[in-house]
């Protein structure tokens, strides 16, 4: 019976596809002209599209197109550079359509979670993030493209390590322990970063803010959503683009240091060293160490169509060599998007990237006695030269009794043959079935999959520390699989001044995940570096390991909207996953937004400047369980080898111990937000302002919590601890000051942002970020009532001028300076964050002018502890030059050897205005060109950090030595600074 049904539900769906198709085929052809409403002249280059079923063409020179039938499509849409976009019913098998001049945003699609939107119609909080100029910018990861290009969007380049670390907030972090990375979404494919995508690949971004519009992604979304589209084929004529750039890279700035002589006479006050008279410079380290960096980029693709095949391929290799040479990043990267409407019922897509990643960075993060680069560029004595004279293989390191001293270019040897390889394969396959003009069904089944390499090799010669291991070696393996798929039905209908749009689906992910890893010493010379040359294989630092995971979601989504004028939303996400407690395991997470268009009112309806007005606000839950373990709930174990190797334990068995306390009730981290907001749109279109009121707060927060030590074998908990606030409001205004022969546009947005741990439970303090060794203290504490972040340490009150020593507040009143008089010192979150473009072109002539700025933060500047301690061996800045040395001498430097402590003496205003990027280039426009085939010929010179103002004296305000950390934020310790970049470089399409 069972069987009778499965068969019967089949032969219905042949039935359906076979109806339509025959219908399909008898509609005749559909052919017409697009022309210009201002003098009736044809528009070449038009994109004509038939709605639904997504078939498109273009027109040719004299604005003709053709689709040899339209199948079960009843409208087209028609969009070209420099009109009006327009949709209309179809009527009749020729057509003409007139397309009114000047080009509008409200008439834009914007991508939203599963589907498509006119921007005139969003109710939710989502900002664009154009690309036009990404082909004239140096920039290696996609992510740099939306740097201050976003209200309420922090993009940081935390390190300028080659390929270096981007953080990205969105409206803040909402997440201690957790990620707060936003989720990307490439072409419908969830991934987790985006470093294998080139940047000249994406046609469009949409970075999805406020719950309501991110809510439908659930689980994932607690961060915000950033939705990739990349460039597809379109039908008419072949395209061949080459897009060709070089950089040259240099150090924004340089800090100078003592030379020979004032070293001594430091070492002689601060008096551990005994140095020798006499002593001249050798060696200008900054020099030695930092050259110009250099880096070369290539991408080619190939693009064609029919109306019913597209394709676009594209390839291409980036090649950054750091200013520090032996960083360095490569990427080979391959693209392929087709698109074929194999029947008017039937469309597939495939979309498949592959990258080839390979990088190695330096030492830092840490003193130049653990081998950090940029510290030890200060801390090395310049009398010292390179080699040594009497080991000529090996480097200098006689620093006359001082041992934790190695100079950067022995540090930057130590990683020198250090290589981290990393293989992407992103591929989807979707199928879209047009049941009736108005339903539509989309499957999608898409794969995810990496694999990592990271070798080390240290020779035994050339290094000290390379001497003591007698060389050693390391390889480590992993290889990661993500399998999504993806079922959603789509239903859109218009009757009269009605339109609903209603979403139906189901998603399923998993991930599986296996690695291996390897470590050797004693080898004999470099000649060999790989493990096979090592004489001694680590017994108690080699294994396998894995882990999975999975999540099953089902979601909807339904809009009703009334003659463009009300527009309501409703979201609904069911995520279950295997992280959590199966008591807990499932989490809903809803959402709704409505909108007003008071532009469509009648009292508004003379008012003759505004083009666009509307109110709009939403409300909307997500949830986050990313930051955890595979196995969160679980109780786990740490297995502990055993030296079988030793007399008489030979047959010895490994050691099984409690790892962690388990948690039976570990549920969802869930964040909910409230946004309200106006778009304005006015002046012919010419300004649009767009301005957001939000409130952002998460419950359940996932942490790890640290329990006393002896209360239970495992002291390690991660439990839902506390509750957190993020509350802001952000403005976007862009505007076409000139449209004539000269036209010159500006765009501006600016974030505020306050964050706020409001609760935890268990635990009330989380002391973390240690610098200095000879402080040994963590500079960061983060408790309810304060910013995530928040430094905390001693009141600085300036040198004594009797004693030289600094003069700490005694906040407590009891006469001594001890740990209870710590307070907070400094945060680290920005008042607010800005991003200024303008743009300029005439007769083929086009200028970009980028500002990007951040005010209101404090940077905890780690390196001048080691720059200017005056504590051991270690040279340092000329800062110290102005040092007391004598009864009654008033400076704001203590004396050598003081008591240095973490406090507001290293707290800096890190506040900074930035030409981020300045782009000039030109089209050129020749028949002889023509002639030959190239449509564009445009050559360009660009540059980066061309210039900084700000008070803070390290080498970069814009970076955090913690990386993408949410609790430890703008930290200065010896991190790689960003560089100054000049662009040469040329487009060309053909």
């Amino acid at each position: 019976m069972l069987s009778f049904k499965v068969t019967r539900l089949i032969l219905s769906f042949i039935g359906i596809w076979i109806f339509l198709s025959v219908q399909a085929q008898d509609r005749p052809a559909l052919e017409g002209r697009v022309v210009s409403a201002a003098d009736g002249s044809g528009i070449s280059g038009a994109t004509v599209s038939l709605l639904p079923g997504g078939r498109s063409t273009s027109t040719d020179e004299t604005g003709n197109f053709r689709f040899t039938s339209p199948g079960n499509s009843a409208r087209v849409s028609v969009t070209a550079m420099g009109f009006q976009s327009l949709e209309l019913p179809i009527s009749g098998n020729m057509m003409t359509i007139t397309l009114a001049v000047g080009e509008t945003a409200l008439e834009d699609i914007v991508v939203i979670g599963y589907g498509s939107v006119k921007r005139k119609d969003v109710t939710t909080a989502i900002s664009s993030v154009s690309l036009e100029d990404v082909e004239e910018r140096p920039i290696v990861s996609a992510a740099q493209a939306i740097q201050g290009r976003a209200a309420g969007v922090s993009v940081v380049q935390t390190s300028g390590t080659p390929g270096g670390q981007t953080s990205i907030r969105i409206r803040g972090a909402t997440s201690f322990n957790g990620s707060n990375d936003p989720l990307y979404v490439v072409d419908n494919v969830p991934v987790d970063n985006i470093n294998f995508l080139a940047p000249t690949d994406i046609v469009d971004m949409q970075v999805l803010k406020d719950a309501s519009s991110a809510a439908i992604y659930g689980s994932r979304a607690a961060n915000g959503v950033i939705l990739i589209t990349t460039k597809q084929g379109r039908a008419g004529q072949a395209k061949i683009a080459l897009n060709a750039l070089g950089t040259i890279n240099q150090v924004t700035s340089r800090i100078d240091v003592l030379n020979a002589a004032q070293y001594r006479d430091l070492q002689q006050e601060i008096g551990v060293v005994n140095v020798p008279s006499g002593l001249t410079d050798q060696t200008d380290w900054f020099n030695e160490t930092y050259k110009n960096g250099l880096t070369q980029n290539y991408q080619l693709s190939i693009s064609d169509g029919t109306e019913k095949l597209r394709y676009h391929l594209s390839g291409g290799y980036l090649g950054e060599k750091g200013v520090l040479n032996t960083a360095f990043f490569k990427r080979y990267n391959f693209r392929a998007n087709i698109e074929n409407n194999v029947r008017d019922w039937l469309k597939i897509n495939a979309n498949v990237s592959y990258s080839d990643n390979t990088d190695n960075g330096i030492i830092s993060g840490t003193g130049a006695n653990r081998g950090g680069v940029i510290l030890s560029v200060i801390n090395t004595p310049t009398y010292a030269p390179i080699w040594n004279p009497d080991f000529p293989r090996q480097y200098y390191n006689n620093f006359y009794g001082v041992g934790n001293i190695t100079h950067p270019l022995e540090n930057m040897e130590r990683t020198r043959n250090n290589k981290t390889r990393e293989n992407r394969l992103v591929g989807s396959g979707s199928a879209t079935i047009l049941f009736t003009p108005d339903l539509t069904f989309k499957s999608l089944f898409a794969i995810d999959r990496r694999n990592g390499l990271t070798t080390t090799f240290l020779d035994p010669i050339t290094t000290q520390w390379g001497r003591t291991q007698f060389g050693n070696a390391s390889d480590s393996r992993n290889m990661n699989t993500v399998l999504t798929f993806d079922n959603v039905l789509n239903y859109n209908k218009r009757f009269d001044k009605h339109q609903i749009e209603a979403m139906a689906g189901s998603s399923w992910t998993s991930s599986q995940y296996q690695n291996s890893w390897i470590n050797g010493s004693h080898f004999i010379n470099d000649y060999i570096q790989t493990l096979n040359a090592a004489n001694k294989i680590a017994w108690n630092n080699t294994g396998t390991g894995a882990s999975q995971w999975a999540i099953i979601s089902y979601f909807a989504r339904a809009t009703y909207n009334y003659d463009g004028k009300y527009i309501v939303t409703g979201n609904i996400r069911a995520d279950g996953s295997s992280k959590l407690h199966p008591d807990y395991r499932w989490g809903v997470f809803p959402s709704m937004s409505a909108a007003w268009r008071l532009s469509a009112e009648d009292f508004l309806a003379d008012v003759s400047w505004l083009n666009d007005l509307k109110i709009r606000g939403g409300w909307g839950q997500t949830g986050n369980q990313s930051g955890v373990g595979d196995y969160a709930y679980l109780q786990l174990y740490n297995i502990q080898r055993q030296p079988w190797f030793e007399t008489g334990r030979e047959n010895a068995l490994p050691l099984i111990n409690q790892a962690n306390l388990r948690t039976r009730d570990l549920n969802w981290e869930t964040t909910t937000q409230t946004n309200l907001g106006i778009d304005f749109t006015g002046f012919d279109n010419r300004l649009t302002v767009n301005f957001d009121l939000y409130h952002k707060y998460t419950r359940d927060m996932l942490m790890y919590v640290t329990l006393p030590a002896g209360a239970s074998v495992a002291n390690s908990l991660v439990r839902n601890e506390g509750e957190m606030l993020n509350r802001g409001m952000e403005f976007n205004v862009s505007s076409r000051n000139l449209v004539q022969n000269f036209m010159w546009t500006t765009d501006f947005n600016i974030s505020f942002n306050r964050n706020r741990l409001e609760k935890l439970e268990l635990q009330q303090i989380y002391n973390t970020a240690n610098t200095s060794e000879v402080v040994n203290e963590p500079v960061v504490r983060n408790t309810p009532g304060q910013p995530l972040g928040r430094f905390f340490g001693y009141i600085a009150d300036g040198v004594d001028p009797e004693t030289g020593d600094m003069i700490y507040r005694d906040l407590n009143g009891d006469g001594r300076i001890s740990p209870s008089d710590r307070t907070f010192i400094g945060d680290p979150n920005p008042k607010f964050t800005f991003g200024l473009t303008n743009n300029f072109s005439y007769k083929g002539f086009n200028l970009s002018v980028f500002l990007q700025g951040s005010y209101g933060n404090d940077i905890f500047n780690a390196s001048r502890m080691e720059m200017e301690g005056m504590y051991d061996g270690k040279n340092q800045s000329t800062r110290v030059l102005d040092r007391w040395q004598v009864p009654g001498q008033i400076t704001d430097v203590p004396r050598a050897n003081y008591t240095m402590r973490n406090s507001t003496y290293f707290i800096e205003n890190g506040s900074f205005l930035r030409l981020k990027n300045l782009s000039f280039s030109y089209n050129i426009q020749a028949d002889k060109l023509t002639r030959m085939g190239i449509t564009r010929l445009q050559p360009f010179i660009s540059a980066t950090n061309l210039l900084t103002w700000t008070n803070y004296s390290g080498m970069d305000p814009e970076v955090n030595q913690w990386g993408n950390s949410g609790a430890v934020q703008g930290i200065d310790w010896g991190t790689y600074p960003q560089t100054k970049s000049y662009v040469l470089g040329v487009n060309i399409d053909f």
